[in-house]
């Protein structure tokens, strides 16, 4: 496993003393086609879902509102399903990530590369990057076949 970032591993460090617990939010946006949307950062490895950290004084969904649109260009109409909520305690003590599907949205236009997202793209899941995160590849299963959610992401 490549080692994480100094910049990262501070921070993490600070919200564990600051906080007893973070949470995140992710989305699985999902198009007509059935393909969903995932981003490459530019300070991580793999394939992820978009989504980030859930701001002092924001509910899960507005976190995840504003990640959709900041790394994507996606705007949310209506409110999205919460998949689930998982404990992510192998990336960071107390961390949890809410899932949502989102399959009411659009998207103006997608964001240039930059330092945070590298890439964004739809994918089918027979077409997924070979780098997909695993945890992202669990969640795809899980919802595209409709399958009981993990309680670990």
């Amino acid at each position: 496993m490549a080692q994480r970032p100094l910049i990262a591993r501070g921070m993490q460090r600070y919200w564990r003393f600051s906080r007893g617990l973070t949470m995140g939010a992710q989305g699985c946006v999902i198009d007509g086609e059935r393909r969903v949307l995932l981003v490459r950062h530019g300070y991580r490895p793999g394939w992820h879902f978009p989504g980030g950290g859930v701001e002092l004084g924001e509910t899960a969904e507005q976190a995840l509102a504003r990640e959709l649109a900041e790394e994507a260009g996606v705007i949310v109409e209506g409110r999205p399903k919460l998949f689930g909520v998982f404990a992510n305690h192998r990336l960071f003590p107390g961390d949890h990530v809410a899932l949502y599907v989102v399959t009411n949205w659009r998207q103006s236009q997608p964001p240039k590369p930059n330092r945070e997202i590298a890439e964004t793209g739809f994918f089918g899941r027979s077409a997924l990057p070979p780098n997909t995160h695993p945890s992202t590849l669990a969640r795809i299963d899980e919802i595209l076949e409709g399958r009981q959610p993990a309680e670990l992401w």
